[in-house]
């Protein structure tokens, strides 16, 4: 099964700088993350479960930072979850751990930081407008409904999940993340027989778009019968 990635356009929009934090707590049952519903009648994956966020506004940077994206990135993930969810954090306990870029020729592109942090004892209270609903799940709760079809999740929060659903505690999450590197996604999108594969860097097709030849894996498998990530160096 040889494809080719779809080839679009480089795309003519910008990437908007955008800030997410998954928002995690110790349950009886494991490491528990907060999901929020988008408003179905969102053009931008309305309906689907993500984690807070949203744009980086101007009034989020702050003078002499010019250069660094990332205090800006902090202040724009904690003003998101006050406004969608109720819930308060401090920037500087917020962990960086990944960015995801939307692919080109897309209508609507996002360069979004990605941000971990352990929930307060704040209630969550969504803002009934953007945000029309909220849930405590564990990660591989998450993605069981999601394949029996129950909730949508957009690709880079079903990856998070998926890494999310290995820890234990928010202690091994949030002490993991912040001693690895920040890793980017650009993914490239590839049609196959039975839906999509989103290759990431460091995968073997990631160039070529031949999702069979050899090489290492780094890849997400939207298939009719199943979403599946896969990662290896062989």
């Amino acid at each position: 099964m040889t494809t080719s990635p779809d080839r679009a356009p480089p795309a003519l929009v910008p990437a908007w700088p955008a800030a997410t934090v998954v928002l995690l707590r110790d349950a009886q049952a494991g490491v528990e993350a907060l999901l929020v519903r988008r408003n179905a009648q969102l053009a931008f994956h309305g309906g689907a479960w993500v984690f807070p966020g949203g744009r980086i506004d101007p009034e989020d940077g702050h003078a002499g930072e010019a250069t660094d994206e990332m205090p800006a990135a902090r202040r724009a993930a904690c003003r998101e979850a006050w406004e969608e969810a109720g819930v308060q954090l401090l920037p500087e306990n917020l962990v960086a751990f990944a960015r995801w870029v939307t692919p080109e020729g897309l209508p609507k592109r996002f360069d979004t930081w990605f941000f971990a942090a352990r929930a307060g004892a704040d209630i969550v209270r969504v803002d009934g407008g953007e945000i029309h609903a909220h849930q405590w799940i564990r990660p591989a709760d998450a993605l069981q409904a999601h394949r029996a079809g129950t909730i949508d999740l957009p690709p880079p929060t079903w990856v998070t999940l998926r890494q999310m659903s290995e820890f234990a505690t928010v202690d091994t999450v949030l002490t993991t993340i912040a001693r690895a590197a920040i890793e980017v996604f650009v993914p490239r999108i590839c049609m196959v027989p039975d839906g999509a594969c989103s290759l990431y860097g460091g995968d073997g097709a990631y160039d070529s778009g031949d999702v069979d030849g050899p090489g290492p894996r780094h890849r997400l498998w939207m298939l009719e019968s199943g979403w599946r990530y896969e990662r290896c160096d062989a």
